[in-house]
């Protein structure tokens, strides 16, 4: 990364009247979130994360599942986001025309102000009936250890009382078409897209960048290493998202913080 880019970067965000922001794993990551196979211990160490996410898996045994979701949960709610989420929060405050998408299913945007992302893959603070997918808040156990591997059965849907599955997307499960549709709509539509500490390989959710750039928008990436996204990004900035994001607000808008 140089200081033009980011001056580059920073000029063609704030003249851009309508901007996405996508947002992947690494965004978490920089929050000390774990990935999806990280820190496993006590009960999980003995399974494989991906066996534990698909619908088979919580049909043969929901209490290890949904055991394995609010371990995931209660590891969230330690993390507190830092500030390239605020940045994000701070962009959609200047531009009313923009969007945030992310393919995080933790609150990190939203606890940092955001206040309707697109979840691509659903959020663990969203559990939903298994049957008839009746939201189905659920309150926080604080005693539960997010340390400790532990079994715990799914509460029941007030409706149907099926059991309430995690509200996150599971292998071999279709994206929510709602979310889906409108951030493809908003990838289609906008001036600027900035992606934010995705691989660029988790389809169909890596393809919105793509139609950004098909419909002629610019596409900026923020991301430690090289993705499959550079080549369709006309600027390519190499470190942090909690030190690049806030340097292209500031810039962008010449604020003083």
């Amino acid at each position: 990364m140089t200081e033009p880019e980011t001056a580059r970067a920073a000029a063609l965000l704030g003249q851009a009247p309508r901007v996405v922001v996508f947002t992947g794993a690494g965004m978490s990551a920089e929050s000390g979130v774990p990935t999806f196979r990280d820190a496993l211990t006590g009960l999980w160490q003995r399974y494989d994360p991906q066996a534990l996410a698909t619908p088979e898996a919580f049909h043969a045994d929901p209490e290890l599942v949904y055991g394995w979701y609010e371990w995931r949960r209660q590891t969230v709610r330690l993390a507190e986001p830092h500030a390239g989420h605020r940045a994000v929060a701070a962009i959609e405050k200047r531009v009313p025309q923009a969007v945030l998408v992310t393919q995080n299913v933790d609150d990190l945007h939203e606890r940092a102000g955001s206040v309707a992302p697109l979840h691509l893959h659903g959020s663990l603070f969203a559990p939903r009936c298994s049957r008839c997918s009746h939201p189905v808040p659920v309150a926080d156990d604080t005693t539960l250890e997010p340390t400790e591997g532990r079994r715990i059965p799914p509460p029941r849907c007030p409706r149907c009382a099926a059991p309430v599955r995690p509200g996150v997307v599971w292998f071999g499960e279709a994206l929510p078409p709602e979310a889906l549709e409108a951030a493809v709509e908003a990838a289609a539509n906008c001036d600027l897209l900035l992606t934010v500490g995705t691989s660029g390989l988790v389809y169909p959710a890596a393809e919105i960048p793509q139609v950004a750039a098909r419909r002629g928008a610019t596409v900026i990436q923020i991301n430690p290493l090289p993705t499959p996204l550079d080549e369709v990004s006309r600027v390519n900035l190499r470190g942090p998202a909690a030190q690049l994001l806030p340097a292209l607000v500031r810039d962008a808008w010449h604020d003083p913080d």
